[in-house]
């Protein structure tokens, strides 16, 4: 380890541990600024980074909270994480740090469930009434590193087509176990110059992020919204299970999100998907389509906090505030899709937390104010889907259950036209 390599880390923890903006953000700026790093360099910045914002909670507290600077989160990330010992480190620290390092490699941690989860004790209290196990088991999940999961084209392509083809270019990889679509790479080759990603064989995409396309099950000549598209990801899952026919409307407010999808939709080969830049929920566009929609999915605006094995800064980023701010819009975001939706339609509320208050709370308050729309069994929707996989009422998965990011889903029917 080298005072330069140190320096560099010490500055990437400081810069993302003030949780002003996403962390991979704050990498990619720093990366940008010192484009001369080698591969190397940027691999061992990157993974110590990730890996100090992981297990943050438990770093603050070896160091003790008021002395967990920078460079200390640095020096014991590199030795607990990474496995160096100090006189590996000894180039680029002094006397008394590699004297303090000592010291704390010794040191016990104290037996909290905050600790062992990894997790702030706000979010522990919003998970509710879980066995501490439970919470510290889900906590272990979020803490580990998240597969690289691809989704395949299946206008393109077959699954197992791609997989033969992949296994043979030495890309080591095997079907997901509850998407049908989904393949799960033993590694994390880069792929954005692949042959088959260019001509848009595949995308790569979370298998629960697979699931919640497909529980929507759209079909061939159906109207479909996707309410949230972000970066249309789902978009295309839903263009793709209606095999290019009928029409899929793509919204969001983010004019750049929507930029973004632009090559993306170009790579798929999608010719019924209408993206649609919305000033709020309550567009006129939205209204435009009031009662005519087969399908409308909603990928709520959330928390995040099912990303944490990607985004670790996100339970630090987030706050009780925030949720209650998320929780309001949520619930608008809802009432204002479900106006999309016909007579016998379905309406599906998802989000990417773990979180009761931004999950089964909102579709509860939205099922009591909406007489008009029952609850569909998920176990019923997965079955559809032939999909193999049991959850009751609503789709939730766990890392540490389903090795997916944490997603909740619900699937919500119109009641239809009385005859």
């Amino acid at each position: 380890m080298s005072h330069s390599q140190l320096k560099h880390l010490e500055t990437v923890i400081g810069q993302m541990t003030r949780f002003d903006r996403p962390a991979d953000a704050v990498l990619s700026a720093y990366f940008r600024e010192h484009n001369k790093l080698g591969s190397a360099d940027r691999h061992l910045i990157a993974e110590t980074a990730f890996g100090a914002l992981r297990r943050l909670i438990q770093l603050r507290a070896l160091i003790a909270p008021e002395k967990a600077t920078p460079r200390r989160l640095a020096l014991v990330a590199l030795m607990k994480f990474n496995k160096l010992n100090v006189k590996e480190l000894s180039e680029a620290t002094s006397a008394g740090e590699r004297e303090w390092l000592g010291t704390v490699k010794g040191k016990a941690l104290e037996d909290s469930l905050e600790i062992r989860a990894e997790l702030p004790q706000w979010v522990i209290e919003r998970l509710g009434e879980q066995e501490p196990a439970a919470v510290e088991a889900l906590g272990q999940g979020l803490m580990a590193m998240a597969p690289l999961d691809l989704r395949v084209n299946t206008l393109k392509m077959k699954r197992e087509e791609l997989l033969d083809r992949l296994n043979a270019e030495g890309i080591h990889c095997e079907a997901t176990p509850y998407s049908p679509i989904g393949i799960r790479l033993k590694d994390k080759p880069a792929l954005s110059k692949h042959e088959l990603f260019k001509s848009g064989a595949f995308e790569v995409q979370d298998e629960g992020s697979q699931l919640l396309g497909l529980i929507t099950g759209a079909r061939r000549g159906e109207m479909v919204v996707d309410f949230c598209a972000g970066a249309g990801g789902k978009t295309l899952l839903l263009g793709a299970q209606m095999s290019s026919s009928g029409r899929l409307y793509a919204f969001d407010v983010s004019e750049k999100r929507l930029a973004n999808f632009k090559p993306r939709q170009a790579r798929s080969g999608l010719s019924n998907v209408h993206p649609q830049l919305l000033a709020h929920e309550n567009d006129a566009k939205v209204k435009r389509l009031a009662g005519k929609a087969d399908r409308v999915l909603v990928d709520a605006p959330c928390s995040g906090l099912g990303t944490l094995r990607r985004n670790p800064d996100l339970k630090f980023r987030q706050s009780p505030d925030s949720v209650a701010e998320l929780n309001a819009k949520q619930a608008s975001i809802l009432a204002s899709a479900s106006r999309l939706v016909k007579e016998g339609g379905r309406l599906v509320y998802a989000t990417c937390s773990l979180l009761p208050q931004e999950n089964q709370a909102i579709v509860e308050a939205f099922l009591a104010e909406h007489a008009d729309f029952s609850l569909v069994k998920m176990d019923d929707v997965l079955a559809e889907q032939k999909i193999p996989l049991q959850c009751g009422d609503y789709l939730e998965l766990k890392p540490h259950l389903h090795n997916t990011d944490g997603f909740f889903a619900a699937v919500l029917q119109r009641a239809p036209a009385q005859a």
